[in-house]
């Protein structure tokens, strides 16, 4: 910028599954970057999130919510939610406060007490507990580590987040932008378009059917009137996963396709042509091609 040095900086965004990562990272881009959906474990890799505040960029990395891993797939999600943290100029960990003190948020502050980045403690959906539940819960975090800053903040609401971002802005290191200013995230069309479908699947099915299923562009197409066909495989584990997504004739099927859609064109701000298959491939979560193209690096 031409009035003054600019800052920036890679803001690690860390927590327990279903802390609203996801949604606190959307609110502060002002639009959607990451899925959301009420189940746990929806993000499954690090995704950047560009926000501009003034002379300051921050880049908002939304990672997946950290659990005890089993699964190949889990092992990944893990590692990438933990490499988000090393790589950035700051961390937040993002804590729900309804929940308090979990193991898993026990478990987080652990690890990040051999950290070397710093810190801030942000107490998410601090609008739905009494303030005098707020404060003992605070005080007992901050015991456990030594936070920089603790603000609250409701993602939902979007209270506290003007401050969260005046806060972030004047954190951040001088330096020039990574990004160029128009850019929202790092996320590729193609993936994002698989991530749209599987919200959709996670909104729509329940039980162990959404975490047993991953979804990849294999084809898109620019279209000469503007818009753009795009096709997806829906990849499941069991037979009878494949039916409950598929559902009655087809129903289901079809209506994640209609709401996936609906929600892609507002994105791209464009007609889509979006076309889904429903493909059984057991083990794909141990599979580390499959990992790679969703976006993981293979941890093992």
């Amino acid at each position: 910028m031409e009035n003054g040095p600019t800052r920036c900086g890679i803001v690690a965004v860390v927590g327990a599954p279903n802390a609203g990562k996801s949604t606190l990272v959307n609110r502060l881009a002002g639009t959607k970057v990451s899925i959301v959906s009420p189940k746990p474990q929806t993000t499954r890799f690090r995704i950047r999130a560009v926000v501009m505040q003034g002379p300051s960029q921050l880049v908002l990395t939304d990672t997946p919510g950290i659990f005890a891993p089993r699964r190949r797939l889990d092992r990944a999600m893990v590692a990438a939610a933990w490499e988000g943290a090393q790589d950035a100029d700051l961390a937040l960990l993002i804590v729900d406060a309804r929940a308090g003190m979990t193991e898993a948020v026990q478990s987080i502050i652990s690890v990040l007490k051999r950290s070397k980045v710093p810190i801030w403690l942000v107490l998410n959906k601090s609008d739905l507990i009494d303030t005098k539940r707020l404060l003992p819960l605070t005080a007992s975090l901050n015991e456990q580590l030594s936070f920089e800053e603790t603000l609250m903040v409701s993602a939902e609401t979007g209270d506290g987040l003007d401050r969260l971002l005046e806060k972030l802005a004047a954190r951040v290191p001088y330096g020039p932008w990574l990004f160029p200013e128009d850019e929202l995230s790092d996320l590729p069309d193609r993936m994002l378009a698989a991530e749209i479908v599987r919200e959709q699947i996670l909104r729509q099915t329940h039980e162990e059917v959404p975490h047993h299923t991953t979804v990849e562009t294999e084809a898109w197409q620019e279209r000469q009137d503007g818009s753009v066909r795009i096709d997806c495989t829906i990849y499941v584990g069991r037979a009878s996963q494949k039916a409950i997504i598929i559902g009655d004739g087809g129903a289901r099927v079809k209506e994640i396709g209609r709401r996936a859609r609906g929600e892609l064109e507002k994105l791209l701000e464009r007609r889509v042509h979006l076309f889904l298959n429903v493909k059984e491939r057991q083990g794909w979560d141990e599979e580390r091609a499959r990992l790679r193209a969703i976006g993981l690096d293979d941890a093992g």
